[in-house]
């Protein structure tokens, strides 16, 4: 605190503020005089306060006496007055005398005015004499004329620092798959705050964190940076880190935040997340929220929240209205509806329109309905394009028609293609192909086991039968329960004789009954000859008769002589 009782800053205020005022004062007076410097610099310093009226008669002056500096301020106060014409006057006699923000200014004008060659050799003559906006503005007249010396004006510009020219420099670089260059860029526009390059700049970062998971928390900063500066697609996009990395509480949050601000994905994202919980009438509200902010995701979430609510009908509307909006996954949502329907003819476009905008499910779809015709060329055709994106059930319909013809190098090629597409039924025909070669037991066994822990039931029992095999008879008897308590009733009559070497003849028996209810022939058979050992004629009468009508033939002749001397004792 000073003796006058103000603090340090208040006094260099006001000292600041007194300098100020004196070299106003001793401008006025030069410029009264006849100083056209004076004039010029007290005219500019009225212009910048907003006093147009105070400053013109002394950036006429100056101006009228050539100084270029007040030509280019009275070009802009006058366009600040909306006197275009004058203001141009003055921009171009600026820019003759080598005025270089004359020359930026006269150049947007024209350029606005559509006289785009005048402008560009204005702008030109700006950004050769080191203007950074003359030089941006040069690049962006040449890009919209797709002219490929864009590129150069916008470095020129983003090597003195403009924010904007960085973030156009790196879209042009991502846009020519040069995305290492385009980081640099986009960084150094981030660095200055540029909410769109902080967004991309997390984009790339998160595109590499596939191979660098730690690039993940540098992309949640500048996520984060561009959500607080007002873009709301980095707040969805920090949204769906933070759901990735577990923490929904907080993506929620950001979510909201961004589906408040109009961002259509943040709105669907909140729906799903409302769907998920149970929570029908706040998703739908989120839903409608999308659909609102131009988001067809929003009609088409909607149908599968009716369609999973029961209301088929409002489903099948949202379908619709989102097909016709150009939404693949509805078109093929909307196909599915029309075919389980009856509607072939129907389902049938809308399938083709899914496909040929890029619904592997659609193509899949297609392929189906083909097949179901016996058109298999054009049903083969469409699985092969459905497979080439990744489908699997598709590939495992080539793998199949491939072993048919015997042609079983192709069939295993599709068969990895399949299980490498999550099919496990084609991880489990892979493995029974393998397995059936003999040569490769060990892969056999890796491909039984990945189509095991899918839930395939079928290969749960062969990896049962395969410990069992190698004397690993707990293991065995893990996959035969797994298999048999999802309804495998011959993983329930392996489970039933594993059961009963180890004496547990309780257990096992009420194994061997469920298999045989579910038709298992031996199981029945089995359950016959216990009963006879039990001295019970009459369960294993009925027990036969059952193994002779579920098969298989070999079975059904045992089960046959054995009710033979059933009946022939019985008779006796």
């Amino acid at each position: 605190m000073d003796p006058a009782g103000l603090d340090s800053t208040s006094f260099e205020t006001a000292l600041a503020a007194r300098e100020s005022a004196a070299l106003e004062a001793r401008h006025r007076q030069a410029a009264d005089g006849g100083d056209p410097d004076a004039a010029c610099r007290l005219g500019t310093l009225l212009l910048r306060r907003g006093e147009l009226e105070d400053a013109e008669p002394y950036l006429r002056a100056a101006a009228a006496a050539g100084v270029r500096a007040a030509a280019n301020n009275l070009g802009v106060l006058l366009h600040q007055q909306g006197h275009r014409a004058e203001a141009g006057q003055w921009w171009r006699q600026a820019a003759v005398a080598g005025s270089a923000p004359a020359a930026h200014a006269l150049g947007l004008q024209l350029r606005d005015q559509g006289e785009e060659e005048a402008a560009e050799y204005w702008l030109h003559y700006a950004a050769d004499h080191g203007h950074p906006l003359g030089a941006y503005a040069l690049g962006d007249l040449m890009e919209h004329r797709r002219d490929v010396r864009a590129e150069r004006w916008f470095k020129v510009s983003a090597d003195a620092g403009h924010r904007e020219a960085s973030y156009r420099l790196a879209r042009m670089r991502e846009a020519a798959g040069d995305k290492e260059t385009a980081e640099t860029w986009y960084r150094t526009a981030a660095a200055r705050s540029h909410a769109r390059a902080a967004l991309r700049l997390g984009v790339l970062l998160e595109e590499r964190a596939r191979t660098d998971r730690s690039l993940l928390d540098e992309a949640a900063r500048w996520y984060r940076q561009a959500a607080q500066n007002g873009e709301p697609r980095a707040a969805c996009a920090l949204g769906f880190l933070l759901r990735d990395s577990g923490d929904l509480a907080a993506a929620a949050e950001w979510w909201q935040e961004a589906a408040e601000a109009g961002d259509g994905n943040a709105a669907n994202a909140l729906g799903a997340l409302h769907a998920s919980r149970g929570e029908a009438a706040a998703a739908e509200r989120w839903y409608r929220a999308a659909l609102d902010a131009g988001d067809q995701n929003g009609a088409f979430n909607l149908g599968l929240l009716c369609a999973g609510t029961g209301r088929e009908q409002q489903a099948e509307q949202w379908y619709r209205r989102a097909a016709y909006a150009g939404h693949r996954e509805a078109c093929n949502a909307l196909a599915v509806v029309l075919l389980q329907r009856g509607d072939e003819s129907g389902a049938q476009p809308w399938f083709s329109k899914a496909a040929e905008a890029g619904s592997v499910d659609g193509a899949f779809n297609l392929g189906v309905l083909h097949a179901g015709r016996g058109e298999q060329q054009q049903a083969q055709e469409w699985y092969a394009r459905a497979a080439a994106e990744g489908h699997g059930e598709a590939a495992l319909q080539l793998a199949v028609v491939q072993e048919q013809r015997g042609n079983l190098g192709g069939a295993l090629e599709r068969y990895r293609q399949a299980a490498a597409g999550g099919s496990a039924e084609g991880a489990f025909r892979l493995a029974s192909l393998l397995d059936r070669r003999g040569d490769a037991d060990a892969e056999a066994e890796h491909w039984y086991a990945l189509a095991a822990d899918a839930g395939h039931r079928r290969a749960q029992v062969r990896m049962g039968v395969r410990a069992a095999e190698r004397g690993a008879l707990e293991i065995a008897e893990s996959w035969y329960r797994r298999a048999a308590e999802a309804g495998s009733r011959s993983a329930a009559f392996n489970l039933g004789l594993l059961l009963a070497r180890q004496d547990s003849e309780a257990e096992a028996m009420l194994w061997y009954t469920r298999a045989a209810d579910a038709g298992h022939g031996r199981a029945a058979l089995r359950l016959a000859l216990l009963a006879l050992r039990r001295g019970e004629p009459m369960q294993a009468e009925n027990w036969c008769r059952r193994a002779i009508d579920s098969g298989p033939a070999e079975v059904a002749e045992r089960a046959g002589r054995l009710l033979g001397a059933l009946n022939a004792e019985l008779s006796a």
